[in-house]
C-alpha cells in the first residue's frame, strides 16, 4: 500500500512540476492557458481507471465535470478579492467559496449533457465580467524556483493519493470533486501574487479561465466513453480532447486575452 501511494505521489509531483516549470516561462497568458491542462486530473484518472469500475469513474468524472463551476467561482473570487486583500487572505477566501460551491455542484441533477452546458453557459458571464475589470498583464521572465515547484507538486501528489485512496470509498463524485481542486490556480496566484503584486496574479488568474475549457474537454470524454470503451482508449482521447483545446487556445492569441497588455496597444 505504501509503495503504490508512493508511485501515485511521486508520477504525479513529477508530472506537475515539469508542466510548471513551462508554465513560469511562459508568462501570464500562454501560462495560463497551460495551467489549465489536466496534470492533476489526469495522473489521477490513470490510476482510478486501474482501479475502479467504469461505473465508478463515470460518476467520478461527472463530479470533475460538475466541479468546474467552482474552479471557475475560485478564479472569479481571487480576481476580485486579489485587489483588496494580501496573497494568503485573497486566496484563502476564494478557497473558502470553492467548498461550498463544489458540494452544491455534486449534488446536481443529470448527466454529462447537463454539466457540459451549465459550465459553457457560466465561462462567458466570467470572462465578460474579467473583460469588464480591465486587467493588464505584464509578462514574467525568471527562472522557476524549486520550492514553488516542488510544493505545487507535492500537493497535486497528495490530492491524487486522497481521490484514489481515501476518498474513493466515500463515493465516485466526491473523488472527482476532489481531483478537480484548482491546486494549479491556488499554488500560481500565491507565488505571483507575492513575488510580482496582485496585477500580474489577478491577470494569470483571469486568462486562465479559458484553459479551464481543457480540463471540461477532459472530464466530458472520460465521463461520456469510460462504460463503452476500453479504458486505455478513454484515457488516450480525454488526453488528446484536452490538448486539442489547450492547442486552439495557444494559437488563437487574438481571441485568447481576457487581459490586455501593456506591451501590446493593440489590445487596448
Amino acid at each position: 500500500m505504501l509503495g503504490l501511494l508512493f508511485v501515485k505521489w511521486f508520477s504525479t509531483a513529477l508530472i506537475v512540476v515539469g508542466v510548471s516549470m513551462a508554465v513560469v516561462r511562459l508568462g501570464p497568458r500562454l501560462g495560463g492557458v497551460l495551467a489549465g491542462t489536466p496534470i492533476v486530473l489526469g495522473p489521477g484518472y490513470f490510476f482510478m481507471l486501474n482501479e475502479q469500475p467504469p461505473a465508478f469513474v463515470a460518476e467520478a468524472a461527472l463530479g470533475s465535470l460538475h466541479a468546474m463551476l467552482a474552479t471557475l467561482t475560485f478564479c472569479l473570487c481571487y480576481v476580485l478579492l486579489a485587489g483588496w486583500f494580501g496573497a494568503w487572505g485573497s486566496v484563502a477566501l476564494a478557497m473558502v467559496v470553492w467548498l461550498p460551491v463544489a458540494a452544491a455542484a455534486a449534488s446536481l441533477p443529470g448527466g454529462v449533457a447537463l454539466g457540459l452546458a451549465a459550465f459553457l453557459l457560466a465561462m462567458p458571464l466570467a470572462l465578460r465580467l474579467m473583460r469588464s475589470l480591465g486587467l493588464a498583464r505584464d509578462t514574467v521572465s525568471e527562472s522557476p524556483r524549486w520550492s514553488d515547484l516542488l510544493m505545487r507538486g507535492t500537493l497535486a501528489g497528495v490530492i491524487v493519493c486522497l481521490a484514489t485512496v481515501v476518498l474513493d470509498t466515500i463515493a465516485p463524485a466526491v473523488s472527482g470533486v476532489a481531483l478537480s481542486f484548482p491546486i494549479s490556480m491556488l499554488t500560481i496566484a500565491l507565488t505571483l501574487h507575492q513575488r510580482h503584486g496582485a496585477g500580474v496574479a489577478r491577470a494569470t488568474l483571469a486568462d486562465t479561465q479559458l484553459g479551464m475549457l481543457s480540463l471540461v474537454a477532459f472530464s466530458t470524454v472520460m465521463a461520456a466513453c469510460v462504460e463503452s470503451l476500453p479504458p486505455a482508449l478513454v484515457f488516450v482521447l480525454a488526453l488528446v480532447a484536452s490538448l486539442l483545446v489547450s492547442a486552439l487556445l495557444w494559437f488563437l492569441p487574438r481571441w485568447l486575452p481576457v487581459t490586455a497588455s501593456r506591451d501590446d496597444p493593440g489590445l487596448l
